[in-house]
């Protein structure tokens, strides 16, 4: 827990069943995961053990996120809402959050259909797809034939794509900038999934970085 220590239970406003909602959000990517309550012991349970404890009305009794599926949530911070009602926990979630096996509670749409991942989340679920990729047949998979290919063609095709990224803000539009943006950070993820390297680590190096200036970075690196 990064900010337990600042987190003041008496602002918490429990309603007359003692209990109060909270949302569950992820630390890396901000993707609402689900929604459950909190009675007093669950929330300072969290607190104390960092990972989230919730209270469950039908049973009427206090749960570890968890427990049985083994996908729990490492919390890294709590907080409440500014009539102090509502708390949002973020955390590092160890599996899916649905008892469907989904991700997030929230996969479906008033208007029908799956919700498409968005924002930091569509970086996280294009990671899962390129390395069910490994398992496809070059001949049929784009990416699986860039697998197959080995690094040195994976290389070449980050090279290339960096060249029309360079081009294109330099002569065309910005429709045509972020085409080739998206582009050279498509391959650029293929080249991470090839060597092993997972976006936790990304978004884990990324927020390490926060706050650092780039000189300073830098310097920690020996200037490379």
């Amino acid at each position: 827990m990064t900010e337990s220590s600042a987190f003041d239970i008496s602002s918490v406003k429990f309603n007359e069943s003692g209990l109060v909602p909270a949302i569950a959000q992820d630390s890396r990517t901000f993707e609402v995961l689900m929604m459950a309550w909190m009675n007093r012991e669950a929330l300072e349970k969290t607190l104390s053990t960092g990972k989230a404890h919730y209270f469950s009305r039908s049973r009427g009794s206090l749960w570890l996120k968890g427990e049985t599926s083994g996908n729990l949530q490492e919390v890294s911070s709590v907080r409440y809402d500014c009539d102090g009602d509502t708390l949002l926990l973020l955390v590092e979630p160890m599996g899916a959050a649905c008892h469907t096996g989904q991700r997030s509670c929230f996969y479906r749409s008033i208007g029908g259909g799956e919700v498409k991942p968005a924002g930091p989340a569509v970086l996280s679920e294009l990671s899962k797809v390129l390395e069910e990729r490994k398992k496809a047949d070059p001949s049929k998979s784009y990416v699986a034939s860039l697998y197959s290919k080995g690094l040195t063609r994976i290389l070449d095709k980050i090279e290339e794509e960096s060249g029309e990224l360079i081009e294109a803000a330099n002569v065309k539009e910005n429709e045509q900038v972020l085409y080739e943006f998206c582009d050279l950070l498509f391959h650029s993820l293929v080249l991470l999934s090839h060597k092993g390297i997972s976006m936790d680590e990304v978004y884990g190096e990324l927020a390490r970085r926060f706050g650092i200036s780039g000189l300073s970075e830098k310097e920690s690196r020996g200037g490379k």
